[in-house]
This record gives C-alpha cells, structure tokens and sequence, in this order.
C-alpha cells in the first residue's frame, strides 16, 4: 500500500486540522477553509485513484468515512 502514501498522508492531514483547536479558535474561517481544502484535495486523489483502490478502501472514501479510511490503510500497511 505505500503507493497510497499520498491518500494516507491527506488523510493524516484532515484529523489534524480537525485536532488543531488553538488554530480553530484563532481563527475559525482559516480552519474550516482548510479542513474545506484537504477534504477536496482528498476527493480528488480518490477520483484519480479510484479504479486501483481495493473495494473497501473506496467505498469509505465514496462514504466519506476518511477516519475509517485511515484505519484501513494503517491497518493494511506491511
């Protein structure tokens, strides 16, 4: 799976946002343009991808489920 290091690395990327709350308090129209922008960038990577993701993969990614997503591909890394 470490050619979707990209994909886990968006994913990685959106619960850290979602975890940045001095940034969400700070300044709140910031954090939800980025958490707007890495959840885009991470639909687009899925269109990109989506005929090699395993079934799985891609239907928490057609759900929207990206922290089961991230599971699944920690889960499934040798």
């Amino acid at each position: 799976m470490s050619d979707l290091a990209s994909l886990r690395a968006l994913l990685q990327r959106r619960l850290d946002i979602i975890a940045g709350h001095a940034f969400r308090d700070r300044d709140a129209a910031a954090h939800l343009e980025a958490l707007k922008n890495v959840s885009e960038e991470i639909m687009a990577e899925h269109q990109r991808r989506r005929a090699q993701l395993p079934p799985r993969l891609n239907h928490f990614l057609t759900q929207a489920s990206f922290s089961k997503a991230l599971e699944y591909l920690d889960s499934s890394e040798p």
